[in-house]
């Protein structure tokens, strides 16, 4: 991992302390623009699980404080076991708190207590960049895909800001990779069967990937 990815994630982890502490289990807690926005992600990573009728295991990576929990319950989702995995302690922590006593959800900040599950999902994952330098960013996203993958024995699911979105509104600290190139990679190194969803009105795509 390069120096520049390296400050960066520290960064991120100073910087999720300081908002979850400020709004708590909120949007703006993980620094989501709101609610909304963040179900209308979710609808789409949760494409990635063909028939939730049936009971299925997930790992959400980068969990914050488990908001994909509140939507799966406000859905409906039956016999789902969870797990969210985050690299920042107090997010973990807050979550801890919000779902204790729910048998069906665990958290951790150590990828050395994460299992292998049905399914993974990420949201928002490569979104800040920060001051790293894109060439070892676009590595680190790639890296992490890889890693995800190997969590997962039936898909995974994953989103991005796309390279598309209105040049006045993109900013210097965020990362917009071509969708393509990231279908590209998945095709590649990952699986035949692949999707990119690019046809909602977010300024992201998503990425689904099946065993």
């Amino acid at each position: 991992m390069s120096d520049s990815v390296q400050e960066t994630l520290e960064g991120l982890r100073r910087y999720f302390n300081k908002t979850i502490s400020e709004y708590g289990a909120s949007a703006k807690g993980v620094d989501w623009k709101d609610e909304t926005s963040q179900h209308i992600r979710f609808d789409q990573l949760m494409k990635i699980v063909r028939d939730p009728s049936q009971p299925f295991s997930l790992l959400d990576f980068g969990c914050g404080w488990g908001a994909l929990v509140r939507y799966l319950q406000e859905r409906g989702y039956q016999d789902v076991t969870y797990i969210g995995y985050d690299m920042t302690e107090a997010v973990v922590a807050e979550a801890r708190k919000v779902y204790a006593g729910l048998d069906w959800a665990r958290f951790t900040t150590q990828l050395s207590d994460v299992p292998q599950v049905d399914y993974v999902v990420g949201s928002g994952l490569f979104n800040m960049k920060i001051n790293a330098d894109e060439a070892a960013w676009q590595q680190h996203m790639l890296t992490t895909i890889e890693q995800m993958w190997g969590f997962c024995t039936r898909g995974l699911a994953f989103n991005s800001l796309t390279a598309y979105s209105d040049a006045e509104y993109m900013r210097a600290d965020l990362y917009y990779p071509l969708p393509e190139d990231v279908f590209g990679f998945c095709k590649r190194k990952l699986s035949r069967n692949v999707a990119l969803l690019h046809d909602y009105e977010l300024y992201d795509f998503t990425i689904l990937v099946r065993r």
